[in-house]
């Protein structure tokens, strides 16, 4: 109870400081601050067998919270710089194990439940206009008020979070207002550079026009697969994002398409290396040598259907020859959704959203678990391989002018770990707090 406690003050510290200084409206800084609480629960399902990796069969109940201050500073004409400081506690459900597309977005694969403050972010932005237009930007989360180029070349130097960049939809991108899962938030097959939070050390450039956007990153990469340690060997170890994306009007109504490529190398270990061990589970950190790579590609797409809400699919692939470094074990993804605001019952900034995502392995990944290896998410000693499917609904509630939300979520995994002897279904349920200011 205590490190609750703990986050929630120094929210609250936060909160006081973004609400002082932002009522000054002035376009030199940015303060804001916000907090998450998700409270997760899981009745107890029948299985044959687990593993040290596997979901529990047992009845759980995990809570979470995160706390981020954002603050931000213009420097000069289009150059800011931003600083977030982040706590976070509790934990997932099964420490998040056990299940690709995890079920709390909030969480991260770290075993001690205690609160934590560290550096999130710190990054620096220059844009250089490529037009005389301009719009206004508004105050938000780092993001400094003023008016910025429509067409712009920029730079971002710094700590980020590379999901902020690339692979973004409007429909399902934010486990503290959106779907929950891991398979919904981003692209499941897409291994992303970062630390075991979520963040690295990267170099973006962006080249943005009101149709068009061009990206690529260059980020460092941790030393240990879903490793805190990012590896300082930047020529053996690094990953590389790039992503087009087009936006387009149909009927009036707005869409966007997003085509994404990565690649990443890293001290990574084999499946098929690991496997030629001559007795016992294979294990996966036997084979890790610099020169092993993961590669892979993603398209991204969200439609508006009426005014009052869209759809979106995802869908992903990557090589899945090594192991994965970063995010989640997924090599194969696929998720649709359709997502609707409150306007028709007089409550427009609330949401209902309601989606599918399926995961699946390589040939060789799958084999590796099923001859008893194990990776930083799953393990269960031996698999009977099946995709994973889970199916999430949700309704946001505007509490407080949209700045305090209470969301409710149902969500249903078959094949946990892409397991059919543990097949489920597993039924989780979510209450979830979010205060922004």
């Amino acid at each position: 109870m205590n490190q609750y406690l703990f986050s929630i003050a120094a929210s609250c510290c936060f909160t006081a400081v973004a609400q002082d200084n932002d009522s000054l409206a002035a376009r030199r800084w940015s303060w804001h601050a916000q907090t998450t609480i998700v409270n997760q629960t899981k009745p107890a399902f029948d299985v044959p067998y687990s593993g040290v990796n596997s979901l529990s069969a047992e009845k759980e109940n995990k809570t979470s919270i995160t706390t981020t201050f954002y603050a931000g500073m213009k420097l000069w004409k289009n150059a800011a710089v931003f600083v977030n400081p982040e706590i976070a506690g509790g934990s997932g459900l099964s420490q998040a194990l056990g299940i690709a597309a995890a079920t709390n977005g909030e969480t991260f694969r770290i075993g001690d439940p205690a609160p934590h403050l560290y550096l999130a972010r710190l990054y620096y932005r220059q844009l250089v206009a490529l037009t005389k237009t301009t719009q206004y930007q508004a105050n938000d989360l780092n993001q400094v008020a003023g008016d910025v180029p429509t067409k712009y070349v920029s730079l971002t130097v710094g700590k980020v979070s590379i999901a902020d960049y690339f692979d973004r939809n409007q429909y399902s991108h934010d486990p503290r207002t959106q779907f929950l899962s891991w398979g919904l938030m981003s692209n499941g097959a897409w291994d992303y550079p970062a630390n075991t939070r979520g963040y690295t050390p990267s170099v973006i450039l962006e080249w943005v026009t009101p149709k068009n956007e061009w990206r690529i990153a260059s980020s460092m990469v941790a030393t240990t697969a879903n490793g805190n340690t990012m590896n300082t060997h930047i020529t053996k170890a690094n990953s590389t994002t790039l992503e087009y994306t087009r936006h387009y009007t149909c009927s009036t109504k707005k869409g966007a398409i997003r085509l994404l490529a990565f690649y990443t190398t890293a001290n990574m270990g084999s499946y098929r290396q690991s496997m030629l061990a001559p007795s016992g589970a294979p294990s996966i950190e036997t084979s890790r040598q610099y020169g092993h790579s993961k590669y892979g590609l993603a398209i991204n797409f969200e439609q508006q259907l009426f005014k009052q809400g869209g759809l979106f699919f995802r869908g992903g692939w990557n090589d899945g020859h090594n192991e994965t470094w970063a995010f989640t074990e997924i090599d194969r993804s696929a998720s649709a959704g359709v997502f609707l605001n409150g306007e028709k019952w007089r409550r427009k900034q609330d949401g209902i959203g309601i989606a599918y995502a399926f995961s699946a392995l390589s040939s060789l990944h799958r084999d590796y678990l099923t001859m008893g290896g194990k990776g930083f998410m799953l393990g269960d000693g031996q698999l009977n391989y099946g995709g994973e499917q889970l199916a999430e609904f949700y309704y946001c509630a505007d509490l407080y002018q949209h700045q305090l939300f209470l969301t409710g979520t149902y969500q249903m995994i078959i094949n946990p770990g892409y397991n059919k002897d543990r097949k489920g279904p597993v039924h989780v349920f979510s209450v979830r707090l979010h205060l922004v200011i």
